[in-house]
């Protein structure tokens, strides 16, 4: 379902420039060995889909922020993905925390091997908070198109049902998980995963979703 959407953007301390600009989705690059570069069609073809479907103006480019030496905080919108290991230094997990507490958000997709590095990283990150399951009526699957059932199966992977992970400050989504999902894989070109164009369409859908909450919230 499409609704009619108006944006408000609520940013505390993070830069708003690109959003001005245009809507940015910034590759989160980290240490530790794994792919998190891989795909760079992914963010380019969402960012054309959320300028086509919503009033949301958008740069439809592939850019990517180094959590050691970049500045994350012109970034409002992080993504991070990947297959294998990631390794955060005590200084990068409290750049990420203040830029999580300040306003900033951050999405992570498991491309397939990536959870047990992560849920052992973010806890360096946020040693008090544990990852917790959303509910399907959470809002953040309703905001623009309905996914009823939560997040969608892109992938099959291991053959476990999908989920969704959210860490919470003061009550706002700051970081958001997908697992046994991997929606962003349908976000890459036709070509690279093959996927069928209804699958494609509802992953793209489901991201708009993650981007619309994640400015809106």
């Amino acid at each position: 379902m499409r609704k009619i959407f108006i944006i408000t953007i609520v940013l505390s301390s993070i830069s708003l420039a690109q959003i001005d600009n245009g809507f940015k989705i910034a590759r989160l690059k980290y240490n530790g060995g794994g792919d998190w570069y891989n795909d760079p069609s992914e963010e380019v073809n969402l960012l054309k889909f959320v300028a086509q479907n919503t009033n949301i103006k958008t740069k439809p480019v592939y850019e990517f922020v180094d959590l050691t030496n970049g500045n994350i905080f012109e970034c409002s919108f992080l993504f991070m993905t990947g297959h294998g290991n990631i390794v955060f230094s005590d200084i990068e997990a409290t750049k990420l925390r203040t830029y999580l507490e300040n306003g900033g958000f951050l999405y992570v997709d498991d491309d397939y091997g990536l959870d047990k590095a992560f849920r052992r990283e973010i806890k360096k990150v946020f040693p008090e908070k544990e990852l917790t399951e959303l509910p399907f009526s959470f809002g953040l699957y309703h905001c623009f198109y309905d996914f009823l059932n939560g997040v969608p199966k892109t992938h099959e992977h291991d053959r476990k049902p999908p989920q969704g992970f959210g860490i919470f400050i003061n009550n706002r989504l700051c970081l958001y998980y997908t697992y046994e999902s991997n929606p962003s894989d349908g976000w890459a070109d036709p070509e690279v995963h093959k996927d069928p164009p209804a699958k494609r369409e509802e992953a793209l859908k489901f991201g708009t979703n993650i981007v619309v909450w994640a400015l809106s919230n």
